[in-house]
């Protein structure tokens, strides 16, 4: 994979702001809730029906407040100051729907709300809100059987560390001891960690739904930190993925494989990721496809047929290809009016299609570079892994 393809990616990631609805209200709903992802027991920020925010801020001594929301922390909503010193303010619009990162900038300073949880994000750890789906059902909580997700720690000789992953076991693992499981390799993207995956974009619990609604066959997820170097805004260019596949290939598959009930043949093992994990999946599965069968590509570029001219093997070892993007990263919207880097995922789906590969596109509307995306692209692609 040429280098420059990373950083077109990677960059992706500060071009996206929370992209506002196409129509601007003419009233603002007073019907506020909380975000569910506040602190217990706080009442801002806030969120209405329309999908706006509200947020109140208390630093009596303040003499500027403003919100800074999305990946790339722009979109900002400056706050202003009441009598008694708190601080408040509402979007200028209503934000798309699902989750967002979001930071305070109070006095040229960079601080978290206090009153919402931090999830990991952008390299560094980010407040966060929640603005309600209107097809939430599909990763909410339900009276259904639950998964485990479970930490374990693995050497890695390559790093001389022990690394951290954590492993989703659906429902009933403990109970069959005789029963093996398919396992799909899920990486986040640049800026968060291994926990993002179950924590800002609830993969277990769409596992779980979709297991009790008879939709998926049941497998194991691992999820593991993607990087083996700290690369910082402005060395992107000298990220290279290499290290990080022989973490991947040769230490933590093996350790899955040794301390889980895994299906440990090449069939039944899939890879995936959203952004920067989507261009580790290409290159690392497009290298081994002796261990992968199916592949997914979240925001993450797409393949053509020259990935697959160039790749012996691979109309008779891949059983997937899946790509999918919000459809406000296409076209005229936050890639500058051009398709993402490897081409048009359309074209390069249709004729994969064409040359009779297991392609699948997919579009989650009216979001961006963003976790709803990526939580229905999932919710998409896992009834389409490992299917006899």
């Amino acid at each position: 994979m040429k280098q420059y393809s990373i950083i077109i990616v990677f960059l992706v990631i500060f071009w996206c702001a929370v992209s506002p609805a196409q129509t601007k209200q003419t009233s603002i709903a007073d019907d506020w809730k909380p975000s569910t992802f506040n602190q217990p027991g706080q009442e801002y920020p806030q969120v209405n029906s329309q999908g706006y925010a509200r947020f109140r801020i208390i630093a009596p001594e303040a003499k500027s407040v403003s919100v800074s929301l999305g990946l790339g922390a722009r979109g900002g909503t400056t706050l202003t100051k009441a009598a008694d010193g708190v601080w408040v303010g509402t979007t200028e619009g209503p934000l798309d729907e699902g989750f967002h990162y979001y930071r305070l900038t109070v006095d040229g300073g960079t601080f978290n709300d206090p009153g919402t949880l931090n999830f990991y994000g952008s390299t560094r750890w980010e407040s966060g809100i929640e603005i309600p789906a209107h097809d939430r059902d599909f990763y909410a909580l339900k009276d259904v059987p639950h998964g485990n997700v479970q930490q374990i720690l693995f050497p890695s000789k390559s790093t001389n560390t022990s690394r951290r992953a954590f492993v989703y076991t659906p429902p009933g693992y403990e109970k069959d001891l005789n029963r093996r499981y398919p396992v799909l390799y899920l990486q986040h993207g640049w800026g968060e960690d291994e926990t993002a995956w179950s924590v800002q974009g609830h993969a277990n619990l769409i596992m779980d739904n979709l297991i009790a609604e008879n939709k998926i066959k049941p497998f194991l997820i691992v999820m593991t930190y993607g990087m083996t170097n700290d690369v910082k805004i402005g060395g992107l260019g000298g990220f290279k993925i290499e290290p990080f596949q022989t973490v991947l290939v040769d230490e933590l598959i093996p350790y899955v494989d040794a301390h889980f009930r895994t299906l440990s043949d090449q069939p039944h093992r899939a890879m995936a990721g959203l952004s920067m994990g989507g261009i580790e999946t290409r290159q690392i599965t497009l290298s081994n496809l002796d261990k992968f069968s199916h592949i997914g590509l979240l925001s993450g570029g797409s393949i053509s047929m020259d990935d697959v001219k160039n790749t012996p093997g691979f109309k008779d070892k891949v059983r997937l290809v899946f790509v999918s993007y919000g459809s406000r990263e296409l076209g005229n919207n936050s890639f500058g009016g051009r398709n993402p880097f490897g081409g048009d995922p359309k074209e390069n789906d249709e004729a994969l299609k064409k040359a009779g590969i297991n392609s699948v596109f997919y579009v989650s509307q009216n979001t961006a570079h963003e976790f709803l995306s990526w939580r229905r692209s999932l919710k998409e692609m896992a009834p389409l892994l490992f299917k006899e």
